[in-house]
């Protein structure tokens, strides 16, 4: 079956970053207190939940990974806001005719505690692509100390996405 015939595609991604001081603390487009004042370390603003949504997106159509359009040794890129990285991540998607139907992510964090955050990383993911707050999921969990996530050494975060097709090009 060719790609023509295809109407959905799943594309799943994957992110980590290291925890150093220094460095702001943003997951899901929140600047989050963590209790050793640590950040994650990256050439953007290092958002691990929404680098795994990119890298998610651009696996459904393989068009490659984030480091493809956002290299990090672009200085346009340095400590870019990761949710301006997706919303061109979304013309992309939306150029080649398709939407996002949904999306299913886990962030894996010892500290700080994300429960009360979920809702506006929800919203502020859902502002930039388009699409209700109810079809993006965002869990939160702990590596029970096991790992670089559970040795606090950094934060990691997996996404899931379906796309539909709404034109062919």
């Amino acid at each position: 079956m060719t790609d023509s015939k295809l109407h959905f595609r799943v594309g799943n991604g994957y992110d980590i970053h290291r925890l150093v001081p220094g460095r702001p603390l943003i997951i899901g487009g929140v600047n989050l207190e963590h209790p050793e004042g640590l950040g994650l370390h990256g050439h953007s603003d290092a958002d691990v939940l929404v680098h795994a949504i990119i890298d998610a997106l651009l696996g459904a159509l393989s068009l490659g990974d984030i480091g493809k359009y956002f290299p990090p040794n672009d200085s346009q890129w340095e400590n870019a806001d990761s949710l301006i990285l997706l919303e061109k991540t979304m013309e992309l998607i939306t150029k080649r005719g398709w939407k996002i139907i949904n999306i299913d992510s886990v962030v894996v964090a010892e500290r700080p505690k994300l429960k009360k955050h979920i809702d506006l990383m929800r919203q502020n993911i859902a502002s930039r692509i388009g699409i209700d707050s109810d079809c993006i999921g965002v869990k939160a969990t702990t590596n029970e100390l096991l790992g670089p996530e559970g040795r606090e050494e950094g934060i990691s975060s997996q996404a899931v996405v379906l796309l539909e097709r709404i034109k062919t090009i």
